[in-house]
Parts: structure tokens; sequence; C-alpha cells
């Protein structure tokens, strides 16, 4: 099947940033859609490739957003949209749970072996990350029989009533939004750049704070589920120290507490693993996956012990579109990409690449305070010299200079100080060497 052309992948600006045609557009979206959405970057998208922007004013913008960690195969990969445009033409819609179909079949399949773990697993898809911890925690209440939900400072889940009380971050997830569901009880994240104890115990120190807590605050026997993630995402990148995720997870299987890891975002090589708990051999009893599972497409998924995963009644699981069969057709394109191209060893080697150029931006300008992250998930913290005081102004400076010269980043962090780097996996060595030339051109102008 013959896909439109790609673009080529390098930079190029005809206009400003935005440009006239994106100031017009955008005037209509403010007219047309909620005050309450945000935007990254002011310009309208006509085109997309790969690591590729295409604006409606003809300017090519580098992507090292991905959509939100979406698009780790690039963007409209030739495997993906032949995989659509056959479904598209077969049928679009008939409900899993009302019409079976293969696809959702397969997706679940492949998802099932993917998982870590010598256990039989199974899964289910629905829509969003959201929905599919939501599903998540439903499921692990079910099975064990308990209502309290542990999470962790910093944490992001979602923005639906439940996973806002699981996110940590007040502005601008949760202000107003509330009251939010019960239950849920938050506890402390050994963030190492912010960590007041002595760094050489910091694991096992986090470790006796958060378990002591569920012991004597919450009762280890009430707790349903531990919901983490291995690499915590709005909250900046935070990677929790070696050790810590195998202790965690050691002692919700000594207290029959169900082990769930949240990889929507830090899933399908992103990290330089299919899923970043497999950095230190940790096996979950659950996963949630989102984002990067369908290239663009709307799909997530639960997937766990097959014991956990169908002690809910008949029909207490499910949902209109979830695991909708063009999403799923994109998926099966998105797992035949990561294997074809090799994407879990191109994420490393993205990592080595962008890893070592951060480290030497950090050692030229004195507000990058941190750098951090693992494969193609890293990011730079930034201070005011001298101090650990969170710098937002120089983020919202060097952000702001990077749009101007056609290159897209994005933000994150309780404190806003964040500048998180989630390129596409399939993004070439010289595309991501001129982004983070403008990059360091963007700190040389503060």
């Amino acid at each position: 099947m013959t896909t439109l052309t790609s673009l080529p992948q390098e930079r190029q600006l005809v206009t400003a940033i935005p440009g006239p045609k994106s100031l017009e557009a955008l005037k209509r979206r403010t007219e047309a859609t909620s005050g309450g959405l945000g935007m990254a970057i002011p310009v309208v998208i006509e085109r997309a490739s790969d690591a590729i922007l295409l604006d409606i004013d003809g300017n090519q913008i580098i992507d090292l957003g991905s959509g939100i960690g979406v698009t780790n195969v690039g963007n409209a990969a030739s495997r993906v949209v032949d995989r659509v445009i056959d479904q598209v033409q077969a049928f679009t819609h008939t409900c899993f749970t009302v019409a079976p179909y293969m696809g959702y079949i397969e997706v679940c399949e492949k998802l099932n072996s993917l998982m870590p773990g010598s256990f039989k697993k199974k899964s289910l898809l629905v829509n969003s990350g959201a929905e599919a911890v939501e599903n998540a925690i439903k499921i692990a209440r079910h099975y064990t029989k308990r209502q309290a939900i542990v999470v962790f400072e910093h944490s992001y889940h979602g923005r639906t009533n439940l996973t806002m009380a699981l996110t940590a971050k007040n502005m601008p997830y949760k202000e107003g939004f509330g009251p939010f569901a019960p239950e849920i009880y938050r506890v402390p994240m050994p963030y190492a750049y912010r960590w007041i104890g002595d760094k050489a115990t910091i694991t096992q120190d986090a470790l006796d704070m958060v378990t002591h807590k569920i012991e004597k605050e919450i009762g280890a026997h009430n707790v349903a589920a531990i919901l983490i993630e291995p690499i915590q995402g709005e909250g900046g990148f935070i990677v929790p120290p070696k050790g810590f995720l195998p202790g965690l997870s050691k002692f919700a299987q000594d207290n029959g507490i169900v082990f769930i890891a949240d990889e929507v975002q830090t899933g399908f090589a992103r990290t330089g693993h299919m899923f970043a708990v497999e950095e230190e051999s940790v096996v979950p009893d659950m996963v949630v996956t989102a984002k990067g599972i369908a290239g663009g497409l709307p799909l997530a998924a639960v997937t766990g012990r097959a014991e956990i995963m169908d002690s809910s009644h008949a029909s207490g699981l499910g949902g209109t579109y979830g695991g909708n069969p063009i999403a799923c057709a994109a998926a099966l394109g998105v797992f035949e990409t990561m294997e074809a191209e090799k994407l879990v060893e191109r994420a490393r080697h993205i990592g080595d690449l962008l890893g070592a150029s951060l480290k030497a931006l950090q050692a030229k300008y004195p507000v990058i305070g941190e750098v951090r992250g693992r494969g193609a998930m890293q990011a730079i913290e930034l201070i005011k010299p001298g101090t650990m005081d969170p710098n937002t102004e120089a983020m919202n400076a060097v952000v702001k200079y990077c749009q101007s010269k056609g290159v897209l980043i994005l933000t994150a962090g309780t404190y806003s100080n964040v500048i998180r780097f989630l390129p596409p996996i399939v993004i070439t060595d010289e595309l991501l060497q001129d982004a983070l030339s403008v990059l360091d051109e963007a700190f040389a102008s503060l």
C-alpha cells in the first residue's frame, strides 16, 4: 500500500514562529475551544512525519515532545498508517464486548508476551491512560477486597476524578476540581536531587519511611495496591534510586498488595527497555500502558496476572470504545515497527547521545542543576545559580527561544522548572544534534 510521502527530516523556517496563518487560526481556536485547554507551542500543524512537524505556514519544526511521549515510532509511521487504512476499509466499530474482533485479541496477546514475569497474564483495552489507571484500581480493589491505594509525592496519573486524587500536583491539575475520591494515601518519593537526608542511604531511608507510613498510618492489610511510575513523568522525570522499586515490590508481595507500574509515559521502548521496570528486573502484578502503544491513536491497556485480571465479575469491565479496532490496528503496526527497527536499542543510543550533550550543557551553564532520565526520556532541572531555588523564568525563556528557532520542547516538574526531552525514538542523530545546538544557543542567550 502507498502511504504519504515523508517530510524531509530537517528544520526549516520560512516565517516567524508563529507565522501569519497560524496566528489567524489561533484566533479561531480562542473563539471555538475551551479556555481551560493549554498550548505548548503557538502553531497549527498541517502534517507530520517521524520527528518533523509541518505547520500551516510551511515551517518544519523539530519535535522533541512526541505529543507527550506518544509517537515513539515516529509520526505517521508507515506500518501504522497502512494497518489503519486497511482497518478503516474493513470496519470501524462493533464494540468488543458486543461482537469481538481479532485486532483486540492480538494486541492483548502481544501485551501479555511483553509484560515481565513468567506467570500467565491477561489484558484489558481502554481509551486513555487515566481510564487504564482507574480500571487497574478497580481490579486491584475487587481482587484484594481492600480499599486503600498508596501513591507517591510528585506523581501524575491523570485528570479524571479518581486519577486527580492519585496525582500529586495541585496546579494546574487539581485546583478547584474537588472533592476527590477517598482512600488515597500519599507517601514520600525519593527525589535524589532534592533529598534532605543522606543521599548515600537514600534507598533504605526512603523504603523505611514509606513502609512505616503504610504500616502505622494505613495498615498494610488495608492496602489494595501500590501505584508508582517507574520514572515519574509530569513530576519532572524523577528517577527512583537503585533498589527502591525492587524493595517496594517485595514489600507489596510480602503483604498481599497489588504492585502496579504506571508505564503510561515510560513504556514501549522509551527508556531503552520495553518497560522501565525491566532496568532492575522488577516484575509488577499489573502494568498500565497508553501513550506510545498506538502511534497517536487513542488506546490504553491494563495487563496483569491472570488471576487478578479474571477476578472481576463478567461485564464488570468494558466500555463502548475500549480497544477500538482502528486503534488496535495502529498498535499492531507499532509493535511491528519497534521490532523491525530495533527501537529498544535505538532508545539506548539516543540516551547516550542526549545524556552526554545535556551534561556538557550542564558543565557550561550553572543554571542547569541536574540532568536525569534514561534512554529517550531525559530532563534538565533549572535553578538559580548557587542555590537550589527553582528557576521557572529561565525555563520559560529557553522554551520560548527554542520555539522561535523551530524546536519544540516540553516542560514538567512539581516546581515548574524542568525541561523534558521525549523525541521520537526514530529521530536521526543529525536532527537531534541540530535541536541540541539550538538548545545551547537558548542557554547562551539567557
